[in-house]
């Protein structure tokens, strides 16, 4: 990803600050003006009071006043530069959750979890600091070269002593930021390891702790501290570095500024006002020194803002408008082939699964049946090949009505929704209460449910369950949903035998108008269907009834350990 998108990315951020980035601006603006007449004011002031310039008393209280507006200008500077990187991190942080719901489970594949917390949380705030460093960086351009101006009008020699070393001062920042720039995307990095590695770790804790493996884990999770370690250290030295070029440039230039400036006094070519006019502007010249600080915050910014772009760059599925045509859900794939990172998961599947067909898919661990699931409802597109429902192309199907078609059923159900009833009726744009308890009762789940404190609307956080119940909670949602094809991946594994029947025969009653494509360990799940498929290493080894393929040992073979 090129730095050129990062930078766009930075400046549509930028657009969606509302205004208090422009408040920001304008209070920058007019407090950099302000600074530029302060100066002058002092020294006509103390001519005045000196008595080198008759009848300028004037001057003091246009200077107080001076003052105030300055102070004024900073203090809304304060408050307007948190409420735009608020307003930036807002719109940033939308922006990518979004996009990765959006691109759903092929972002997964690309990007941990723990990686993709890290770049919507930390990153996203990174890169929106960006255009109030950017504002503040630029205004003090402006005081800077106003300086130059004002002394250019004073006396040519102090402005010619003044470019110098301002052309010192940006040589610093220049070669400060391409270097903090490649530190701290290293940093970063770093960090969205840590957190992918503990995210993982969390996830299986209870693993952790019957092992009594948490040192090693530990060890685990922070492997990647030496090298943060090391890009933290990195940026340091550089800020360190910077800082004490500037902290030489700018004495040295404040010096060489009075020194001519005194020479010029001696010589009587100034008075002791314009000499302290000039010392101030030398002051607030050397002022661009400061930029270092958001040389270093920009530089941070747009490292995140390439991490969030790469993200962005993947593709969301993009669907059409076409409804599902008449039909009970056939099921059609036509060579479909499905690559992650370069390793095939399926290789050339041509299978048709006729509508209001149950057919169980089987096979070893990796041979590509959660692959099939996935392409069958459209969760991921097959990198070649197309899938077809009742006819139609599955991403010529208006998203409403794919999601209305087709419901899935997974191992480990994540429910989600505010209540228990709501888990049950998730993803309907209007859930119907019979609907609902209906489903739960296909799924032998609304017994358990009743007995809730409050049934169907007891809180998911008073609402404790087993792996087995949240598997049918997740069984009663895709019931729910499904009007045309129900895709079950490995949904009854945490079932005991008894409900596994009793969900395996509303499957064949109930449940029969629609399609069923079943994800199946058990020997008793692929007897129940109509149809078998047989995956062998991402390919379709053979497909056809339970009993016909039970003659093939291989086929046994499948299930065994299996009940």
């Amino acid at each position: 990803m090129s730095s050129r998108a990062a930078d766009q990315l930075i400046s549509t951020a930028a657009r969606h600050s509302g205004r208090w980035l422009w408040l920001l601006a304008a209070t920058a603006l007019a407090g950099s003006v302000a600074e530029l007449f302060l100066p002058m004011a002092l020294g006509r002031t103390l001519d005045a009071l000196t008595g080198t310039t008759p009848g300028g008393h004037g001057w003091l209280p246009t200077t107080v006043l001076l003052v105030i507006f300055v102070v004024a200008c900073d203090a809304l500077g304060v408050l307007s530069s948190g409420a735009s990187g608020a307003h930036a991190a807002l719109w940033l942080r939308r922006r990518v959750v979004g996009h990765v719901l959006a691109v759903g489970a092929a972002m997964t594949r690309r990007f941990t979890t723990g990686d993709l917390v890290t770049r919507a949380g930390v990153n996203v705030e990174e890169a929106a600091r960006a255009p109030e460093a950017v504002v503040t960086a630029a205004s003090l351009v402006i005081p800077s070269a106003g300086s130059v101006v004002a002394l250019a009008l004073i006396d040519p020699w102090l402005a010619a002593t003044l470019v110098t070393g301002l052309l010192a001062i940006v040589g610093v920042v220049r070669a400060f930021m391409r270097k903090t720039t490649a530190a701290a995307a290293g940093y970063q990095q770093a960090q969205g390891e840590i957190a992918a590695r503990l995210v993982g770790a969390l996830a299986g804790a209870s693993t952790i702790t019957a092992a009594g493996t948490q040192d090693q884990e530990a060890g685990r999770v922070l492997r990647p501290l030496p090298r943060l370690r090391a890009h933290g250290l990195a940026l340091w030295r550089l800020h360190a570095r910077a800082g004490v070029q500037a902290a030489v440039v700018i004495p040295l230039l404040e010096t060489a500024v009075l020194a001519v400036g005194g020479l010029r006094l001696a010589s009587g070519d100034l008075t002791v006002g314009e000499l302290l006019a000039g010392a101030r502007y030398a002051v607030l010249g050397a002022g661009l020194g400061s930029a270092i600080g958001y040389a270093g915050r920009l530089a941070r910014a747009r490292s995140a803002a390439h991490r969030l772009e790469r993200l962005l760059a993947e593709r969301p599925l993009s669907y059409g408008s076409r409804p599902p045509a008449g039909g009970r859900g056939r099921l059609e794939f036509r060579r479909v082939t499905v690559r992650a990172n370069g390793t095939p998961l399926l290789s050339d599947i041509d299978l048709v699964v006729p509508g209001g067909c149950c057919v169980a898919v089987v096979g070893r661990s990796g041979s590509g049946k959660s692959s099939l699931a996935a392409v069958a409802g459209r969760l991921v597109d097959p990198d070649w090949g197309s899938v077809m429902l009742d006819g139609v192309p599955l991403p010529e199907i208006g998203r409403d009505h794919l999601r209305r078609a087709v419901g899935y059923a997974f191992e480990r159900p994540v429910l989600l929704g505010a209540t228990v009833g709501d888990a049950v009726g998730f993803g309907q744009r209007w859930p119907d209460a019979g609907r609902i308890h209906a489903a739960s009762q296909d799924a032998c789940a609304d017994a358990f449910i009743r007995r809730l404190p409050r049934g169907y609307a007891t809180p998911m956080a008073e609402a404790p369950m087993s792996g087995g119940q949240a598997q049918r909670v997740g069984l009663a949602r895709a019931f729910a949903q499904a009007e045309r094809l129900l895709i079950l991946d490995d949904a009854m594994s945490s079932l005991d035998t008894l409900t596994e029947r009793q969900v395996s025969r509303a499957l064949t009653g109930r449940l029969a108008d629609r399609t069923r494509l079943v994800v199946a360990h058990r020997v008793t799940t692929a007897a129940r269907a109509d149809q078998v498929v047989w995956l062998e290493n991402g390919r379709v080894r053979a497909h056809g009834t339970h009993e016909s393929l039970w003659e093939d040992p291989d086929y046994r073979a499948v299930f065994q350990g299996a009940s």
